[in-house]
């Protein structure tokens, strides 16, 4: 099975419950990382170096507005990660759709 480095990274930068609640927060809006930094207990190094990561797996981008930095979530790139899992989603339910026919037998088909 061959692996993608952008879902593996993505994945990876989501394992984290911080990046998840500032992704979740970034779906509301944009929001700059001290405005992202408020509801926790992290400094802003920390929180910067949370949404270095989410921007190098490419779910978060930043730009320049003035002396601002707003960050926004790149809702593509959370499309391609859903894609993923739906796609894994409908070949498991093929399989044990597959399975429970195989287990019911030849009986229940008649």
């Amino acid at each position: 099975m061959q692996s993608d480095p952008d879902l593996d990274l993505a994945f990876a930068a989501l394992g984290d419950p911080v990046r998840r609640a500032l992704v979740t927060r970034l779906a509301r809006g944009e929001a700059t990382v001290g405005e992202l930094g408020e509801p926790f207990d992290l400094t802003p190094q920390a929180i910067s170096h949370h949404v270095g990561v989410l921007r190098r797996c490419g779910l978060v981008e930043q730009r320049r507005e003035g002396t601002r930095r707003p960050c926004r979530l790149r809702v593509d790139r959370l499309t391609r990660l859903s894609t993923w899992i739906d796609e894994q989603r409908r070949a498991w339910d093929d399989r044990l759709d597959a399975l429970e026919e195989h287990l019911a037998g030849p009986e229940a088909t008649r």
